[in-house]
């Protein structure tokens, strides 16, 4: 752990007095760098980050983003069994000096970092984490006898400090969000999403568990990601006692849905691919499924009996889903391409409201005449 010496930094009182960590001795591009554990509690304390009103030209990072800190800090606060956070890394700007524990051999990369506390500490990579750190321990202090992974750079200017943010997010790639679903096991809606993947006939077999986006050869119907959404907002609002109860009602739901899509039956039963669907049809794609979902809530909401909602929703077995209908064309479909705007999905549930007879909600109904004037 870091040792603590004495009061906080200052040039004038801490001349003489260091922080102290347990570390490993690295090299990359030539440089040495340190990997040590620290407690929560210190990290607050000790790592700065750039936050100043600079221009994006004299700063290290980007400019904090302070709405993701409540979500992050309250991930630690409601998992303190299991929440995972990655490693931060920091630049020092003061001298090093590290003492192994022996001279040669293994025992000469651990040993103790030293680390004057005159030193400054600026953060390279996990400025968020950082805040949410801090935002964690004001509601649960015990949090800060908890360690996370550090790891120290020398600060060789803010040309280095730039170049290692670019360098440290240059491969970061954000992983699909149906692999986010298929692996989040403290979301319910992603238990239900999973569970209608695995277990229910219209879709079991047929679910893109992993990208969030099918090939043109892809065998699958549907993404899970898109089959998330969709359901998610199917099971809106509505009180139901667990993810089993959820997933039986959704599986209802869909199922009835299907016995009015043709095409999808015909893709279980081999008498056309999935891509040949995909591309001739809307119905398949996720803004419909999200369409789908939205108007099945409002069907669940308004029915007296659990069975009720059934028969109002037998005129989708007469909607025209084929991309060649003119009237998806600035709905889901613009430029000849699906989208998958917000504005577009509230369309597209329009189109099927009226289908089906059902008032529009305000919100919907403003952004029905707006793009009724933008057709004229």
């Amino acid at each position: 752990m870091g040792s603590l010496l004495s009061s906080p930094p200052a040039s004038r009182t801490t001349a003489g007095f260091e922080y102290v960590f347990p570390a490993i001795r690295g090299v990359q591009a030539q440089r040495e760098f340190y990997v040590s554990m620290c407690p929560l509690r210190l990290i607050p304390k000790i790592f700065l980050f750039d936050e100043d009103e600079l221009a994006p030209e004299v700063r290290a990072q980007r400019v904090l983003n302070k709405a993701r800190v409540p979500a992050l800090a309250s991930y630690i606060i409601d998992n303190p069994a299991d929440y995972v956070f990655s490693a931060l890394t920091a630049s020092v700007d003061g001298e090093m000096r590290f003492v192994g524990i022996a001279d040669e051999g293994p025992g000469m990369r651990i040993g103790q970092l030293h680390i004057p506390m005159a030193a400054r500490f600026l953060i390279n990579d996990g400025q968020h984490r950082r805040a949410a750190i801090e935002t964690a321990l004001t509601e649960n202090p015990e949090l800060g006898d908890e360690t996370i992974a550090v790891v120290f750079f020398h600060d060789a200017g803010l040309s280095r400090s730039q170049q290692m943010f670019a360098d440290l997010n240059r491969h970061a790639v954000r992983p699909a969000r149906s692999i986010g679903v298929l692996y989040d096991h403290r979301d319910e809606r992603a238990k239900i999403a999973r569970l209608l993947a695995l277990r229910s006939s219209v879709f079991r077999n047929f679910v893109e568990m992993e990208t969030s986006t099918l090939s043109a050869r892809s065998r699958k119907l549907f993404t899970l990601s898109a089959l998330y959404y969709a359901t998610s907002s199917l099971l809106q609002g509505l009180e139901l006692d667990d993810a089993e109860q959820a997933a039986k009602l959704a599986d209802e739901y869909w199922t009835a849905v299907d016995s009015l899509i043709p095409e999808w039956e015909l893709v279980r039963n081999r008498k056309m691919t999935a891509a040949e669907v995909r591309r001739q049809y809307l119905h398949s794609h996720g803004i419909a499924l999200h369409a789908l979902g939205r108007l099945g809530n409002t069907m669940l909401q308004i029915s007296t009996t659990p069975t009720s909602w059934r028969p109002q929703l037998e005129p989708l077995a007469k909607i025209d889903w084929s991309r060649t209908n003119r009237d998806w064309e600035g709905r889901a479909i613009v430029g000849g391409r699906v989208s998958k705007n917000h504005s577009n999905v509230v369309l597209t549930v329009n189109y099927l409201r009226q289908k089906l007879g059902l008032e529009l909600s305000p919100e919907e109904a403003h952004t029905e005449a707006t793009h009724l004037r933008g057709e004229r």
